[in-house]
């Protein structure tokens, strides 16, 4: 196991109290866990609180002996029910809490445990806080993505005729966890839940689905409507393999095509065109560029290479981004998308991927993990770029 030492911790929690001077609050609840693991370093069933003033303290409902082992929080109680945690916090008339992500009954339970107070989402405090990654994150996500190259170097060994996508994901996920793949990936949205068995064959990569990307694929069943299906792989078809790496919490995200025998010329040029894209944009973020402005330029160079209608899905069902941050979730700050009008600044780590789908015929696209160093940047999923035939 590898722990997030104190000073790290210590590091995250300043910059969170930052924020809570800032915008004038007492306190402030963590109840969301990816971001009460990201400000103690224990996933366990946890509530966090972080005074303006004094030392944190962390509830934990179960189970506190890994907790103690995994937190280098000094205060870590055990606790039953919200009642238990009243006498730790002090006199409060503003305080934080995740809104966006925490149960409305559990709102007003608190409500009823501290009385007249005001309520103030917090989330936003995290998100930022989250956006820039320090050299102990990079560390792991640079073992995540080294564990992403095994994995894709594996692909070619299970790509056979009549060998089904989801067995082929199958047999992904079970390697990838022989080296360390945690299995999840997690994501800050209700219903929706991502997975690592996003491969798709032929035509299934121009199925859409309930997954906001331009493919979704056809999944297994009206239950589980995306990614990896019970289609056979065929000679001479597009193979789409978006397979997410999860390591010690965090994850990378990379695309690279496939074929059995030959990779028909529509999706070979494709391919090129979507490699190109992706660094032309990397060049112009090293410039400053607002996220808003590399994605228009995108679209820009997609349309003068002719590849307008295939760009990013098809209408009706074009997806409007090109890049999204990555760490402890899939959807972090940076997003190269419209209305943001941010630059990508140093530290950001971020997953961009350029895809176009034909209608009724496949998709291809080419994905990176990157991170956003100080005067460039630099690939972490340094995976072969080749389209690879079997």
């Amino acid at each position: 196991m590898e722990y997030t030492p104190c000073e790290e911790i210590e590091s995250r929690i300043s910059k969170v109290r930052d924020l809570m001077e800032k915008a004038s609050l007492d306190g402030a609840f963590f109840h969301y866990k990816i971001d009460y693991f990201y400000l103690s370093g224990t996933m366990q069933d946890s509530l966090l609180y972080i005074p303006i003033d004094g030392k944190p303290i962390l509830f934990v409902k179960r189970e506190i002996g890994r907790a103690r082992r995994e937190s280098p929080l000094e205060n870590i109680l055990p606790f039953r029910s919200l009642k238990d945690i009243k006498p730790y916090i002090g006199p409060v008339k503003r305080v934080g809490f995740q809104l966006d992500v925490v149960p409305y009954n559990d709102i007003v339970k608190i409500r009823d445990l501290l009385g007249d107070m005001e309520l103030v989402d917090v989330s936003p405090m995290a998100i930022e806080v989250r956006k820039t990654k320090s050299p102990f994150e990079i560390r792991i996500m640079e073992k995540a993505a080294s564990i992403a190259k095994k994995v894709y170097q594996k692909v070619p060994e299970f790509l056979k005729e009549g060998v089904r996508e989801i067995e082929v994901g199958g047999m992904l996920e079970s390697y990838a966890k022989s080296l360390g793949h945690e299995g999840l990936l997690r994501v800050r949205s209700l219903n929706y839940e991502a997975y690592t068995w996003h491969i798709v064959s032929g035509r299934t990569g121009s199925v859409v689905s309930q997954s906001d990307s331009p493919m979704g694929g056809f999944g297994l069943s009206p239950a589980f409507p995306v990614g990896a299906s019970m289609k056979k792989l065929k000679r001479d078809e597009p193979i789409l393999v978006d397979f997410g790496i999860c390591y010690h919490g965090y994850q990378v995200d990379q695309t690279r095509m496939y074929a059995i025998g030959s990779m028909p010329e529509l999706f070979e040029k494709a391919y090129h065109v979507c490699r190109d894209i992706h660094y032309r944009v990397l060049d112009k973020a090293v410039g400053g560029e607002s996220c808003n402005d590399l994605f228009e330029y995108s679209k820009r160079l997609a349309k003068d290479a002719g590849y307008e209608a295939y760009y990013l899905g098809y209408n009706p069902h074009k997806v409007r981004f090109l890049a999204h941050g990555i760490g402890l979730e899939l959807g972090e700050l940076p997003f190269v998308a419209p209305r943001r009008d941010y630059p990508i600044e140093e530290g950001m780590t971020f997953a961009i991927e350029p895809k176009m789908v034909f209608p009724k015929q496949g998709a291809c696209g080419f994905e990176n993990t990157v991170l956003m160093e100080k005067g460039g940047y630099r690939i972490l999923t340094n995976i072969d770029e080749q389209i690879i035939l079997v």
